[in-house]
């Protein structure tokens, strides 16, 4: 057993509130993540005592001496070592990059690399600069922390990623992301190993990109707050230096809200002024006007000089019928022209705007409403709407990059979206009600074929995945826990095998990755501590303890758009300041108990006093958050929360006692049945749509566990 690994671990676990949280439970290996294809480890270790001294080889670009700059830095922070004037430096790294690779940051850039770690040190041999850079990655995380210092653990790693596109998607129109944010995100991408940053430029709530030709996009579109051309250039460089591709969406023609705010002769509808709530997901341009076309086509010029990478997203997703169908003119042209439906009309816009992009030479890829009707099969497709979309754009010959599945925003748990497969026959992983998103029209449209196959052959046409974050409910202070560490399971389910299923390894190697990043610069805990303490600013210890072991409701629940819970929307946005704003999908001190409840069960009767600590702990926690809710409002939402946790830990103290089964049987059933009724509320979008959410928003994490230790009594002794 790694002591070390066990030791961060628990130390994570501990700074939670959980002091008995992992008993008995440590890493065989390194917590690798992703999992490469080939690892072997190997007898003995290297004593890391500061510095590296780095011998090369083969090709050596500028980036990867800047490359090597930073991984001395996070080797030197993750094994608090670093090189004392005179010193010689601990660690010896060989480095061979074969070639340059001609293909650096594009779709088919050389990622392959060969790494050993000894007594001797590291040497890393790779295809082309990015397999450099994704060694690098891995070998810090062969660094581990033992009683006599930090060492560098022995292994044979042979590595190269199942796909060529690894993404991430931030939306940056709904809520804006600061440029420090962004580099915060792509710094987190490089040590994970994706490899392309979509952003999300424009929707109906802001343009977020200077331009020089429409300067009326950043004085009235953006709202105050945009990138320079500057500022995206040197965002471009600053990805490209962590061999990430950045990938721009400027949607159209629907999603277009703030660009017509700007622009209102291009509109199909009118667009009033300030933001109307009710017109911002609708409103469309007009592709009846030959002036949107001009119009288009010198915006994407300017915005394609700023973004260098081959390909560029139009959108192309939602476009409300009426918003065409409803203009006398446009209703007239459609006729005119022999358009039969709205989606005919569409794929005359798509293309122009595919004839647009050919002539700047960008490869133009767009939401998976564009195969509605037929369109050039060059264009790269996104499905988004589940597997019926991506088996349908491969077979008509398109490129794709799955996103179906991987909707961050939906709030579910990393082994959620680790299940699912970019390959997944039907449903990428998720009912068909689960699909859509929140502004989305009705679910019947969302619905999978059930003879949609993914084939060999169709397979071939996707180059990987994507794991987008619309950002209708997330500000920058809650972006990093909103994207991490659940970004880090999907960057192994985008790079590993698809043999790497294991969600009880993943369990148990998602928090030290996620502690390592932490050290690396993510500020998940620090901005959750930090909200923590503007909603309870005397002592922050009871609502973290209650929030350490408790989620948000999923599948769009807490936005709030639908259902019995749903809240109007209004010109000035809610603050996102709430207690469910605050908790995070997954629960590493609640995943923790349950190990230790199955062990517990399976004979570790040793680690009873520490499931009983925990349980005193959480049912003890709701008088002391009562005390302070009693002079505070701004917790007063959360004490049914806090309630329901103390009565499971009751059922859980009264079932370790094992007394014989009584009132407090009835009272532990009750409480199970109420949390997992809670579950059940928002365990679709059809039930978000149809039952009421728990007050605060908040899921009892511990219910899982503490149902089995009921369970358990059952059972005769």
């Amino acid at each position: 057993m790694r002591r070390v690994r066990r030791f961060r671990f628990l130390a994570l676990l501990l700074c939670m509130g959980s002091a008995q949280a992992v008993t008995g439970y440590g890493l065989a290996a390194p917590a690798l993540m992703p999992q490469p294809v080939f690892y072997q480890p190997q007898p003995g270790s290297l004593a890391l005592t500061g510095g590296v001294r780095v011998v090369w080889q083969g090709a050596r670009p500028a980036l990867l001496d800047r490359a090597v700059a930073r991984f001395s830095h996070r080797l030197a922070m993750l094994s608090a070592r670093d090189a004392a004037p005179g010193q010689s430096a601990g660690l010896t790294l060989r480095i061979r990059c074969v070639n340059a690779d001609p293909a650096m940051l594009s779709i088919h850039m050389k990622e392959h690399y060969h790494l050993q770690t000894d007594a001797e040190g590291a040497t890393l041999v790779a295809d082309g600069p990015a397999g450099v850079l994704r060694g690098l990655s891995t070998l810090l995380q062969l660094v581990e922390r033992h009683d006599s210092g930090p060492v560098l653990d022995a292994a044979v790693i042979d590595d190269s990623p199942r796909f060529a596109w690894r993404g991430v998607m931030v939306d940056v129109s709904r809520h804006f992301m600061s440029v420090a944010a962004l580099e915060r995100q792509l710094d987190m991408m490089e040590l994970t190993r994706l490899n392309v940053v979509h952003l999300h430029l424009s929707d109906g709530q802001g343009f977020r990109v200077e331009s020089r030709l429409y300067p009326r996009l950043q004085q009235v579109a953006s709202h105050g707050e945009y990138y320079t051309q500057r500022q995206i250039r040197a965002l471009v460089a600053y990805a490209a230096d962590r061999g990430i591709r950045v990938v721009p969406e400027f949607d159209a023609p629907g999603h277009s809200y703030a660009v017509l705010q700007a622009y209102p002769q291009y509109a199909a509808q009118p667009v009033t002024t300030p933001m109307d709530p009710k017109r911002v997901v609708r409103a469309a341009m007009d592709p009846s006007n030959p002036q949107t076309y001009v119009f288009l086509a010198r915006l994407y010029h300017e915005m394609a000089g700023l973004f260098p990478d081959a390909y560029f997203h139009v959108g192309g997703d939602e476009v409300r019928p009426d918003e065409w169908t409803g203009n006398p003119h446009i209703a007239a042209f459609m006729k005119r022209h022999g358009h039969a439906d709205v989606a005919a009309l569409q794929a005359v816009f798509t293309q122009r705007v595919y004839a647009m992009l050919a002539r700047e030479g960008k490869v133009m890829m767009g939401w998976d409403e564009l195969i509605d009707a037929p369109v050039p099969a060059s264009i790269v497709i996104e499905p988004w709407r589940g597997s019926r979309y991506t088996v349908a754009a491969a077979a008509a010959g398109h490129p794709v990059v799955v996103s179906a599945g991987y909707y961050l925003d939906l709030l579910l748990p990393a082994a959620e979206y680790y299940r699912v497969d970019p390959l997944d026959p039907q449903g990428n992983g998720l009912p068909p009600d689960q699909v859509a998103r929140a502004n989305a029209p009705a679910l019947d449209a969302f619905t999978l074929d059930p003879a949609a196959r993914m084939t060999p052959e169709l397979a071939g046409h996707v180059m990987g995945a994507e794991a987008p974050l619309w950002t209708e409910i997330v500000t920058e202070e809650m972006l990093d826990a909103r994207l991490w560490p659940r970004c880090a399971a999907l960057a192994e389910r985008f790079w590993s095998p698809a043999s790497v299923r294991d969600e009880t390894s993943l369990a148990l190697r998602l928090p030290v990755v996620q502690s390592e990043l932490e050290l690396l610069g993510n500020r998940a805990t620090a901005d959750t501590h930090r909200m923590m303490a503007r909603l309870a600013p005397d002592d922050t210890t009871p609502l973290s303890v209650l929030l350490s072991v408790t989620s948000p409701v999923r599948n769009y629940a807490h936005n709030h758009v639908f259902g019995p819970s749903h809240v109007a929307p209004t010109p000035i946005p809610r603050p996102l300041d709430r207690a469910a704003d605050i908790a995070t999908p997954d629960s590493f001190e609640a995943a923790a108990f349950a190990r230790d409840v199955r062990a517990y069960l399976a004979g570790r009767h040793d680690l009873a006093a520490g499931l009983r600590a925990r349980l005193e702990n959480w049912r003890g926690n709701d008088a002391r958050l009562r005390d302070m809710a009693a002079g505070d409002p701004a917790l007063r939402e959360v004490l049914p929360a806090s309630a329901l946790l103390a009565q499971l830990a009751q059922a859980g103290l009264d079932a370790l006692d094992d007394t014989p089964a009584g009132s407090w049987r009835a009272r532990a059933d009750a409480a199970v049945g109420m949390a997992r009724a809670q579950f059940d509320a928002s365990r679709s979008l059809l039930r978000v749509r149809t039952m009421p959410q728990p007050a605060g928003d908040l899921l009892q994490e511990t219910m899982p566990a503490i149902a089995l230790l009921v369970q358990a009594t059952d059972q005769p002794h």
